[in-house]
C-alpha cells in the first residue's frame, strides 16, 4: 500500500511545529478529556522531549487543526486529518494499515526519534501505559514496543489461534500480539517501513502485520509492555469470513516476503517486558459450540472441491472422521488445526485459487476450532485459556518441519 498522503492544512500545522521527539498518533476515539490524560502521562517522560500528537479525524470533510489546542500552557501540538476513515473505505483493514504509515510519515517529516500508536481503549489500563511505550524508544534501547493485554477467554481469538503462534514460529519470537495494535516504533523502524513502501508501492506492505517480521529478521529489539483488557466490539461469528480474509492475506503475503528469513529459524525464545499483568473483570463470554459445529459439517460437505486444492488427502480424512464426532466429543487436534493453516498458506502463496474465496474458505475450519477450543475450557479454571494457547503455539513449532518441507517442494511433498 502506497502511504497515504498527508492533507494541506495538516500538513501547513506538522511544518509550524517543525520537529518533534515524538509523535503520537491517536487512532482510538478518544474525547478531549482521554487525551488530556494522555498528554498528563507523557509529562512523565524524562528528558522533557518534544511531542506532537496527531489525532484522528474520523469526519467526512476537508481536513484542518484544531484551532482550540496550541503549545500553551503544557498543552501538546494537536493535528488532525482524516487518516483512517473505515466507513467511507469499506475495507476497514486496508485503512487501518494505511492510518499507520501515515503516523509514520508525521514522524518522519517531524524527524521525531519515536512514534506511538495509540488505537484501544483499554479496561483496567496499566498507569501510564502510553509512556511506557514511548520511553524505551527514546533511550534508544528498543525498536519496537507491543503490548501484552490481559486475556477475555473468547476474545482475539483470530490473533491467539493463528497470528501469534504463527509468528512465533517463524520468527522465533514469543510475541503475544505481534500486530499491536497500541504500539511504539523507533526511527529506524519506522524510515525502514516507509522505505519499503515507497520502494515497492504494490507488493502489499501493509505497516502493522510487518512490523513484528521486519524487526525479527533485521535483528532489531523488541519489547513488551502489560496493558489491560482491549474492549473488543462484539464478535459476529456469522459473518466471519471477511474478517478473516482482511487479516490475514496481508499475513500470508508477508509470510512468503521473508521465507529466506522464517527457514532459518529454529526454535523461540521470550522477549524482555515490563509490568505487572493487569486484572480483568469476570469473563462470563461464551460462544455458541453447537451452531459453530454445524457450520463445519456444512462447509466440510460443500466445500469439498476447494479444500480438496488445498489439503492433502491425509488432512482431508481427519477432517470428515471430525465432522461425525458428536457434539460432546468434538475436538480438532493442535497438530491437525497447524497443518490446516500451513497447507492454506501455501495455497496463498501459489495461488491455488483466487486469494480472497480461499482464506473465505477457511471459515468453517476456524469456527470448528473455536468450538474445540470453547469445549477445552468450559470447566476449566482462570489461567487455562493461556495453558491451551500455549500448548497450540508449541504445535505450531513441532510442526515447522513440515511446513518448511511443503514449501520448499510444493509438488512432491504429499503427505
Amino acid at each position: 500500500m502506497e502511504v497515504e498522503s498527508i492533507p494541506p492544512q495538516a500538513l501547513e500545522k506538522i511544518e509550524q511545529i517543525s520537529s518533534a521527539d515524538l509523535v503520537v498518533g491517536i487512532l482510538a476515539d478518544l474525547d478531549r478529556e482521554g487525551i488530556a490524560r494522555l498528554w498528563d502521562d507523557l509529562q512523565d517522560l524524562p528528558g522533557s522531549p518534544r511531542i506532537a500528537v496527531l489525532q484522528n479525524d474520523k469526519g467526512a470533510g476537508p481536513a484542518s487543526p484544531n484551532p482550540e489546542t496550541a503549545e500553551t500552557g503544557g498543552l501538546p501540538f494537536l493535528v488532525s486529518w482524516p487518516f483512517f476513515r473505515p466507513d467511507l473505505t469499506g475495507a476497514p483493514m486496508s485503512s487501518l494499515f494505511g492510518a499507520y504509515q501515515a503516523v509514520f510519515a508525521g514522524g518522519e517529516k517531524l524527524g521525531a526519534r519515536a512514534c506511538c500508536v495509540v488505537a484501544s481503549k483499554l479496561e483496567n489500563a496499566a498507569p501510564r501505559w502510553v509512556s511506557q511505550l514511548a520511553q524505551p524508544l527514546l533511550e534508544g534501547e528498543f525498536d519496537l514496543i507491543l503490548p501484552r493485554y490481559a486475556r477475555h477467554k473468547f476474545e482475539g481469538l483470530l490473533n491467539s489461534s493463528i497470528i501469534s503462534p504463527l509468528s512465533r514460529c517463524l520468527y522465533g519470537k514469543r510475541i503475544l500480539n505481534p500486530m499491536g495494535p497500541d504500539l511504539g516504533v523507533s526511527q529506524r523502524l519506522f524510515r525502514k517501513m516507509l522505505s519499503a513502501g515507497r520502494n515497492a508501492p504494490n507488493n502489499g506492505i501493509h505497516a502493522l502485520v510487518s512490523l513484528a517480521s521486519a524487526a525479527s529478521c533485521a535483528n532489531l529489539q523488541v519489547y513488551e509492555i502489560h496493558l489491560g483488557a482491549r474492549i473488543y466490539p462484539p464478535t459476529d461469528w456469522a459473518n466471519i469470513s471477511s474478517l478473516i480474509a482482511q487479516v490475514l492475506g496481508p499475513v500470508f503475503l508477508e509470510m512468503e516476503r521473508n521465507a529466506v528469513c522464517w527457514q532459518r529459524v529454529r526454535g523461540s525464545g521470550p522477549v524482555p517486558a515490563n509490568g505487572e499483568p493487569v486484572s480483568v473483570t469476570q469473563d462470563t463470554g461464551n460462544v455458541d459450540i453447537s451452531r459453530m459445529v454445524e457450520s463445519f459439517q456444512l462447509g466440510n460437505r460443500d466445500l469439498q472441491e476447494i479444500w480438496s486444492l488445498v489439503l492433502p488427502p491425509a488432512t482431508l480424512f481427519e477432517l470428515r472422521k471430525l465432522s461425525r464426532l458428536p457434539l460432546e466429543q468434538f475436538r480438532m487436534p493442535d497438530e491437525l488445526w497447524v497443518r490446516i493453516i500451513f497447507d492454506f498458506a501455501l495455497a496463498h502463496r501459489l495461488r491455488t485459487i483466487s486469494r480472497d474465496h480461499l482464506l473465505k474458505s477457511m471459515t468453517p475450519l476456524y469456527l470448528a476450532w473455536v468450538a474445540s477450543y470453547a469445549h477445552d475450557l468450559e470447566t476449566a479454571g482462570p489461567t487455562a485459556s493461556e495453558q491451551r494457547i500455549e500448548r497450540l503455539s508449541a504445535a505450531y513449532e513441532s510442526s515447522k518441519s513440515y511446513l518448511v518441507s511443503r514449501w520448499r517442494w510444493p509438488d512432491r511433498f504429499n503427505p
